[in-house]
């Protein structure tokens, strides 16, 4: 990770959030909360009410609103910009929406070859709307909070096995045949849906961070599908090839997935600068699992946000014991947060994370 340069590129590299992302000092653990910006917010469903989803993403001083409306509501050390892994599908020419009960739904799924040729990698310039949300949140982020802190920007991405599974089923799966069909496959299909997205993803990462995004979370949903022997041999490489090129862009990275407790070691072999760690895991687990000189993000239950106070503080708590006051930790959820979540909880965790965690550490930029 070159840190020289990303506090080159934003002079926000010395916030709380970024410092425990390349496991510098904090005088205490940053917090953010996985779809901070979501369903369970009415003010997020007020937005609803007049605009779709992919409405929202596309036009910056919406999803800017959105993702600075929660960042404030909530008290967070860090705002994810309000955007949707599959983005990036209709430059490369494949079509898809968002069906009532469904989720996002691909109605040509890509199934061969010649379909994987027809994608195209030429047209990243169309996702630039993303950019211009980020640039207005770090307008309007950019004085210091009242603890002297700024507030983290997180620019996002899909990784390839999780963006080439949902092309290639055509929406969720439970066991996602037809992705491992033409992984199994042996032909050039795979190899270059993957190079493809890389191709896509990392031109659209750098318009992120351009805009002013301190860190880039690359979420890999759908990676516990996998065999540990399987994730080695058709998707390290290109997983790794994204880090890399995201870090050399100047900025930390996040590289997250879900019931991936057994991919854990694999996973850090990407080099990302930080590890999200689902909730099936115990923290202290989850960073012995990763290895030393990474760091990681999580890792509470979401649905623990529904439980009485008492539970809930004593949950947050665990986290923080486990994590022992290690540089390196970003507490966060093992998922996002689901509808219906009561948002007092949902400040209440955030509120327990600084009283908590809360250390005498003197911090030098």
């Amino acid at each position: 990770m070159n840190e020289t340069l990303a506090a080159d590129l934003h002079p926000q590299g010395s916030s709380r959030f970024v410092r425990a992302c390349l496991r510098r000092p904090v005088d205490r653990t940053p917090v953010w909360l996985l779809r901070q910006a979501g369903r369970y917010m009415p003010e997020y469903m007020a937005v609803r009410k007049h605009h779709s989803l992919l409405d929202i993403c596309r036009t910056p001083h919406i999803a800017a609103e959105v993702t600075i409306t929660a960042a404030e509501r909530l008290g967070v050390d860090a705002a994810i910009i309000f955007a949707d892994l599959l983005l990036p599908f209709t430059p490369m020419g494949l079509d898809f929406e968002f069906v009532n009960g469904e989720g996002p739904v691909v109605h040509h799924p890509i199934r061969t070859l010649e379909q994987v040729e027809a994608l195209r990698t030429d047209r990243a310039d169309e996702l630039i709307y993303v950019a211009r949300a980020i640039e207005k949140v770090g307008a309007h982020f950019a004085a210091p909070r009242a603890d002297g802190d700024t507030l983290g920007i997180i620019g996002f991405c899909g990784a390839p096995f999780t963006l080439a599974s949902y092309m290639i089923e055509g929406g969720s799966s439970r066991n996602y045949v037809e992705t491992k069909k033409l992984m199994y496959a042996g032909d050039k299909a795979w190899p270059l849906l993957l190079e493809k997205l890389n191709s896509v993803l990392v031109a659209y990462a750098a318009q992120q961070v351009e805009a002013g995004a301190d860190v880039i979370q690359i979420f890999d949903s759908w990676a516990g599908a996998l065999s540990v022997s399987d994730y080695r041999d058709y998707c390290l490489d290109a997983t790794t090839e994204l880090v890399q090129r995201i870090k050399a862009l100047g900025v930390p990275v996040i590289y997250f997935g879900v019931d991936t407790a057994s991919l854990l070691p694999t996973m850090r072999d990407t080099g990302a600068d930080v590890i999200g760690l689902d909730w099936r895991i115990p923290l202290d687990e989850g960073w012995r699992a990763v290895g030393p000189g990474c760091a990681v993000q999580g890792n509470l239950d979401p649905i623990t946000l529904f439980a009485p106070e008492d539970v809930l503080e004593a949950r947050v708590k665990e986290i923080l014991t486990l994590a022992a006051n290690r540089d390196g930790h970003i507490f966060n959820l093992g998922h996002g947060i689901v509808p219906g979540t009561p948002v007092d909880n949902v400040i209440r965790v955030v509120d327990y994370v600084k009283k908590y965690s809360t250390r005498n550490v003197e911090v030098k930029a």
